[in-house]
């Protein structure tokens, strides 16, 4: 059974940072992604890498604040998260694809995480 286990969400000040941790079990997934859904809004993308980890991807909105790493060997993903803001809150997903090439459109990816909660507090 394929399963994503996310860790290492919580409640921070602005400016603070926090690193999510994914793990992968049941098979190993290529590309990887992680996407946020704040309360009433819709889920949306924050990064994404492919499966040999050399494209990468970011919205704009966390870009040269957060970075997404991948360890193929122990089939893992990451997200580092520095500056962090007040709109950063949210629930943070990972996400995994069958296939090498990153994407920014969930409805490209084949598993979920359970989710963890970010919340940054001014």
């Amino acid at each position: 059974q394929v399963q994503l286990v996310e860790s290492g969400g919580g409640l921070v000040q602005v400016g603070d940072s926090l690193r999510l941790s994914c793990a992968a079990s049941g098979r190993t997934f290529n590309a990887m992604g992680w996407f946020r859904q704040a309360p009433g809004k819709e889920r949306e993308f924050v990064a994404s890498i492919s499966g040999s980890a050399v494209r990468i991807a970011y919205a704009d909105s966390v870009k040269g604040r957060f970075t997404i790493t991948k360890d193929n060997a122990e089939n893992m993903v990451y997200l580092q998260m520095n500056s962090l803001k007040p709109e950063d809150t949210g629930v943070y997903y990972c996400a995994a694809r069958n296939t090498a090439m990153e994407s920014r459109w969930d409805y490209q990816y084949d598993a979920w995480s359970q989710g963890t909660q970010v919340t940054v507090s001014s």
